[in-house]
């Protein structure tokens, strides 16, 4: 199972986001679900760095399946848009697929 855990600050706004797992829907290398997830978190931290100037920190472990991402300063705009998409992505994976193969809590930081 993928555990997504996407960190809130006081106010309810996206700073981060960590992935830890494998779904386990398929066969390693033709899992559909890793896949999404996978395209999901990369695209959205090379659009961060592309798009703006806002600073991070992020580490991938794809033999683990982990991925962490947290903005290490100012959210702009921009930013928060890609984190939202980033998540409804998530949420839209774990209502099409079910909770037994990705699970998203939210913790304040």
């Amino acid at each position: 199972m993928i555990k997504a855990t996407v960190f809130q600050d006081s106010e309810g706004q996206i700073c981060g986001v960590e992935l830890r797992g494998h779904a386990g829907y398929g066969e390693y290398g033709q899992d559909i679900i890793c896949s999404a997830v996978s395209v999901l978190a990369i695209n959205f931290a090379n659009s961060v760095e592309t798009f703006t100037e806002d600073g991070f920190t992020g580490e991938v472990d794809q033999e683990k399946g982990d991925f962490s991402f947290h903005f290490t300063d100012h959210i702009s705009s921009q930013s928060r848009l890609l984190m939202d998409s980033m998540v409804l992505g998530l949420k839209t994976i774990a209502e099409s697929y079910g909770n037994e193969y990705i699970s998203i809590q939210y913790r304040e930081v």
